[in-house]
């Protein structure tokens, strides 16, 4: 009766075909690809260590940075084998494709979308580049999502062609890294403005580190489910924030929904925020409270409307790779550091996303010595955080 679906100047911006084809033998190509990047297996045998060591060295590098982004840089190593210097050139471009996403799509000189579609065009150039030089030299193999596509390229017979290829790895991008923005800032604001959280926080993550054995060692997945009260946190988090701004599904056919009739062709629009800020199904929904999830009486009623990656064999792949990352970062945050000052004055709260226009600066202040035990020196740093429109994930 309905399928994925997307407004016109979405489908400008990433790709007709890619968007299109997420349906049939090609979608599974592309699912392939996602859990190959996200799936649990890959995160507990190789992403686990790499995005611990990821986020304490982009939290340590706040320190000589306006600014700083946790993931962008270890995505684009797993799909594209990038080093940090590519990683930043390719994310300014990325910068200045989302600064025009929600525009009036008017294609003119001095227009944001025309902005937005010559930073496609940009970032295009740069994948399509460096796929020409793997496919040049396909023997060597990098590890990476490209030896997938590079693969299925050159095989008898292909599923995909390059311009499709080009497509799914913008898209696949975009939506891993900026569908993240608001859920970390959100985590970050959560935490200051609720210091009987933070205290919760610390008590169990430093009882699981005070247990472990391994001394300096890296946070393992046995240890990550173990932090039961830090995982209803990251829901909590996942619910406000939201990773997913809405979902988009095209009927097929006339659907009658509640009296009212959806003719064929229409879009509809699911609003994964109104339902988790829907009183009637979670009480007081506005006030942050992790400990709603460990009441059991009430917590399967909750799943069954928590929906920030989609539902139905629609979910998001890379679910449980948001979860580990807002977990980690928690992790790190509750036993190496403390918060001083954090001016927050958002711009607009809807039911939809929360936006800030402004940066505004957060202090924090190194607490213990598990940063020096991980090679970092302890000290105190200033950065900005800002809080960024979210945009559906692709693979929902």
């Amino acid at each position: 009766m309905f399928r994925l679906g997307y407004p016109r100047a979405l489908t400008k911006i990433f790709g007709e075909k890619s968007i299109e084809a997420f349906h049939g033998t090609i979608h599974k190509f592309i699912r392939r690809c996602a859990y190959m990047l996200f799936g649990l297996q890959t995160l507990k045998e190789t992403l686990l260590p790499e995005m611990e060591a990821s986020v304490r060295e982009r939290l340590a590098a706040w320190a000589a940075m306006p600014s700083v982004d946790i993931m962008f840089e270890l995505v684009t190593r797993k799909c594209l084998g990038f080093d940090s210097t590519k990683s930043r050139e390719l994310r300014s471009k990325f910068d200045t494709l989302f600064s025009g996403l929600f525009s009036f799509p008017i294609y003119f000189p001095g227009t944001p979308f025309y902005r937005c579609m010559q930073a496609r065009k940009n970032i295009h150039k740069t994948l399509r580049d460096t796929l020409a030089e793997r496919l040049g030299a396909p023997a060597k193999k990098h590890g990476d999502l490209l030896d997938i596509i590079v693969e299925e390229l050159q095989g008898e017979e292909p599923s995909i062609s390059e311009d499709f290829a080009i497509d799914m790895l913008s898209t696949l991008l975009f939506a891993s890294v900026f569908t993240l923005s608001g859920t970390i800032a959100v985590a970050f604001k959560s935490l200051h403005d609720n210091p009987d959280v933070v205290q919760a926080l610390q008590k169990e993550n430093r009882a699981m580190l005070n247990g472990r054995m391994g001394g300096c060692s890296g946070l393992t997945w046995e240890e990550y489910k173990s932090l039961t009260f830090t995982n209803q946190v990251t829901n909590e988090i996942i619910r406000i924030s939201n990773a997913a701004l809405v979902v988009f599904r095209k009927a097929l056919t006339d659907a009658q929904v509640n009296g009212y009739t959806i003719p064929a062709g229409w879009l509809v629009i699911v609003n994964p925020m109104a339902v988790h800020l829907n009183g009637e199904l979670f009480e007081d929904p506005l006030k942050f409270n992790p400990w709603r999830w460990m009441d059991e009486s009430k917590r399967s009623a909750m799943l069954k409307n928590f929906m920030p990656f989609g539902a139905g064999i629609r979910v998001c792949p890379a679910a449980e790779f948001v979860k580990l990352l807002v977990t980690l970062t928690l992790h790190v945050l509750v036993t190496e550091y403390k918060a001083t000052t954090f001016d927050f004055n958002p711009k607009t709260i809807t039911d939809a996303y929360i936006y800030q226009q402004e940066t505004k600066p957060m202090r924090l202040l190194s607490s213990t010595t598990i940063s020096k035990c991980h090679g970092y020196e302890p000290g105190c740093f200033y950065g900005l955080l800002s809080i960024i429109p979210l945009l559906l994930g692709a693979f929902m």
